[in-house]
């Protein structure tokens, strides 16, 4: 039998926690993201989420999908104290717009969507994939910000006030 060694359940705790906050925050403070730079920019958990709760046979999960979701089960699921396990998250950055489902349990993406890339004829062959590889490390230094903001709140003593200010989001979700 594969136990979960306890980094594992650590590192799904921390990344639920963190998924749920991205959703409060995003849904709360929906310009409240600065990159590195001091470059505001926004996230939106969208179309795809899904939250459990509980342990062993008593684990329940709730998910939702499609373009015109209200979301309505997740939603319920927060508030009986479920967490974010997976979602959808968009980010925008000035003309720029990236997606891609995120993993609680080990931080890995997903279906990860950068800008289009525009190429003319007489491009040099490798600028492509080094503008793909570039809009992809800007988002990762997007998410960075936002991990780096989250673990600030979460390390320091405002966590207790965020996790109620969760609460009553949490409780107003309908």
């Amino acid at each position: 039998m594969n136990e979960p060694y306890l980094g594992q359940t650590t590192d799904m705790v921390l990344g639920q926690e963190f998924l749920t906050w991205l959703w409060f925050r995003s849904e709360t403070q929906p310009m409240g993201f600065k990159d590195k730079n001091g470059t505001p920019f926004s996230l939106n958990l969208e179309q795809r989420i899904v939250v459990q709760g509980g342990e062993g046979d008593n684990l329940e999960t709730a998910s939702v999908s499609g373009s015109l979701s209200q979301l309505r089960e997740v939603r319920l699921g927060l508030r009986t104290g479920k967490k974010v396990t997976r979602a959808l998250v968009r980010f925008e950055r000035e003309e720029l717009a990236w997606q891609t489902t995120i993993k609680a349990e080990d931080f890995s993406f997903g279906s990860f969507k950068t800008p289009k890339v525009e190429m003319e004829k007489d491009d040099d062959p490798d600028a492509g994939f080094l503008e793909k590889m570039y809009l992809m490390e800007l988002c990762l230094g997007l998410l960075d910000a936002c991990y780096k903001l989250f673990l600030n709140v979460r390390l320091s003593a405002l966590w207790d006030q965020e996790v109620r200010e969760m609460s009553d989001w949490m409780s107003h979700q309908g």
